[in-house]
């Protein structure tokens, strides 16, 4: 018997992420022999507005009603961290989340401090690509850097000011997936909440 049809629909603040998140969700199906993944067009949602009471809420029940009942797959929220902590803030959106649809798995991802910091972890993989310099390496802060975006406009070899619209989905198409998991706490955690949404088990 045939497993069902994955379906993700994610929730996301930034402009960038709406192309960049399904280029990752689709590189880690491919990982794992899902060829067609349902992965819906991310829904927007200003973050200040999206942590506010209701927010999530709010974004949750919108995305579950894209999710058929008979499909494995469900919500993804995806924000950055910032000044944050990820440890308290995303055990709380996802105790909102999950009391919004109870009928669907939900996931809730803080990237620590931004999307961009994902980039930064898998650096080498990035060397010579989409614009950036040669012969990059992994920053040691990462994950605490406050201005990620700076860092990649910085070591552009184009000189040209790094825009997450433009740049952001080229990045997630070229990122080493186990380099970036190696020395990003926040994405390795993204990697396994998506292998929850597709297995209901929830990963080490």
């Amino acid at each position: 018997m045939n497993n069902p049809r994955v379906t993700i629909a994610s929730v996301v603040e930034g402009e960038g992420e709406i192309s960049a998140l399904p280029v990752l969700l689709r590189r880690l199906m491919y990982e794992v022999e899902i060829w067609d993944a349902d992965i819906l067009k991310p829904f927007l949602v200003d973050r200040g507005k999206l942590v506010r009471r209701g927010g999530v809420e709010n974004a949750v029940e919108i995305q579950a009603r894209r999710v058929p009942a008979d499909h494995r797959g469900g919500v993804l929220v995806v924000i950055d961290a910032d000044d944050d902590c990820p440890a308290s803030l995303g055990p709380s959106l996802l105790a909102r989340a999950e009391a919004t649809r109870r009928d669907r798995r939900t996931a809730v991802v803080l990237a620590n401090r931004e999307f961009e910091a994902w980039f930064l972890a898998s650096a080498p993989s990035l060397s010579g690509r989409a614009g950036l310099a040669e012969h990059l390496e992994v920053p040691a802060d990462s994950e605490t850097r406050r201005d990620c975006k700076g860092w990649l406009t910085h070591h552009r070899r184009d000189r040209v000011r790094y825009r997450p619209r433009v740049d952001q989905a080229a990045l997630a198409h070229a990122i080493n997936l186990d380099l970036a998991r190696a020395n990003s706490p926040s994405f390795d955690k993204f990697c396994r909440d998506i292998t929850y949404l597709i297995t209901g088990k929830r990963g080490e």
